[in-house]
């Protein structure tokens, strides 16, 4: 009998899954499920060139549809698995169909979180988290309308840069008391706070939302002080929450996440899980994480797709993130704090710095704004348990390529 693996989820974990898996020469029957109508795709572009329309949906996709066809992969779209019954070992899905496996990959990724306010189901007001909230926003964007975006997070604050440059009235509401509060150290929020003041954005921290107003569509945002913002339309982008659901029904340990180990492996071992919705350990940094972003998807797809294959290979690996906005890129590495010491090397003023954070003087972060060399070599500074003297960090007569060789 053909072993069949199911993988659950069809955004870019899922994606690479199928493709780690036909790559290291899995021959068996590969079954791909997915909720979206559109073949496994890359999100982080959505809130930057696809709003722009810079990008179309074919260069979204991680993989072309030919190459599913190429390497027999049943794809079902616009489907999701509702069931999973480790007993029998088969999934249900929305059309009914069961569906047998001998492996299964939940990779069931994200959704955003909403809010429960008055008028928060008017017309106009949007979040974004896949390609048809980008369509529905799209039908707003347009030069002189009035955006008001709640939360400056960094999908917020990528919204509100292709916005401001395409006309529109931007104001960022943000209840934290400062910008990329939960991804970003104070340095760098006060940084992207002046860049995007500059570029004519509104932000208004230690603020939150009372309600939306207006008849059948959004008029205006009421906030937590009473006061009023004009608004044509809102885009809400406050977090999200892992689909575990199907994963704490079939009895699968969840704990902000659904709970694997370094292989990808839930505590049934023929069950894997990947992605945003995973909690999983990470040897370097000592603990637990739930990571949101590209690079641990396709790296846990990697491990996952090994794992199955006979290769255990424990996934283990600094994360890292990027951000888009204006002329900047900001690209980061490793988990800093608030109580981290400091180092800046560059100047701010110039648009292209980097700002190093030292954990009792081991590194543990670096957040790079255009400077790609300072990203690239601390990931294995970070990995390496590195101690660069602080001094020595300042010093730009010194190359980051020698401070990194000497340490």
């Amino acid at each position: 009998m053909t072993e069949t693996i199911l993988v659950a989820g069809a955004g870019h974990a899922a994606g690479q899954t199928i493709v780690s898996l036909r790559q290291g020469g899995y021959a068996g029957q590969l079954i791909l499920v997915g909720e979206e109508r559109y073949l496994p795709y890359q999100r982080p572009p959505l809130s930057k060139k696809f709003l722009a329309g810079e990008l179309d949906v074919p260069r979204l996709l991680v993989r072309q549809e030919q190459f599913y066809v190429d390497h027999r992969v049943d794809v079902r779209l616009s489907t999701r698995v509702t069931a999973i019954d480790r007993a029998a070992r088969t999934a249900t899905l929305s059309t009914g169909v069961s569906v047998p496996w001998n492996k299964l990959v939940i990779a069931t990724g994200s959704r955003v979180r909403k809010v429960s306010l008055p008028g928060a189901q008017l017309a106009g007001v949007h979040y974004l988290r896949n390609i048809e909230d980008v369509d529905r926003i799209r039908d707003d964007f347009r030069p002189g309308a009035k955006l008001v975006i709640v939360g400056a997070g960094y999908i917020g604050l990528e919204v509100a840069a292709v916005a401001v440059m395409r006309g529109l009235d931007v104001t960022v509401v943000e209840l934290a008391d400062r910008v990329m509060a939960r991804g970003g150290a104070p340095l760098i929020s006060d940084f992207f706070t002046r860049v995007h003041q500059q570029a004519g954005v509104k932000i208004r921290c230690n603020t939150g939302i009372q309600s939306f107003n207006g008849v059948s569509r959004v008029q205006s945002v009421i906030l937590s002080d009473g006061s009023e913002i004009p608004a044509d339309l809102v885009i809400v982008g406050i977090g999200i929450l892992p689909n575990v659901e199907i994963a704490e029904a079939a009895g699968l340990p969840c704990d902000n996440g659904i709970v694997v180990d370094e292989y990808c492996r839930t505590s049934d071992a023929d069950i894997l899980a990947i992605g945003d919705c995973t909690n999983h350990p990470n040897a370097l940094l000592g603990r637990r994480l739930r990571l949101e972003s590209v690079h641990n998807a396709q790296e846990q797809a990697k491990t996952a797709a090994d794992t199955i294959l006979g290769k255990l290979e424990p996934y283990a690996q600094v994360p890292w993130f990027w951000s888009d906005q204006y002329d900047l890129k900001l690209q980061f590495v490793g988990l800093s704090a608030d109580n981290q010491q400091v180092v800046v090397r560059g100047d701010p003023e110039s648009r292209s710095f980097a700002a190093f954070y030292l954990d009792d003087g081991r590194l543990s972060a670096v957040y790079a704004i255009n400077s790609p060399r300072e990203f690239m070599l601390s990931k294995k500074l970070i990995a390496s348990g590195a101690r660069p003297d602080r001094k020595v960090l300042r010093d730009m007569s010194i190359p980051f390529k020698d401070i990194a060789e000497s340490l």
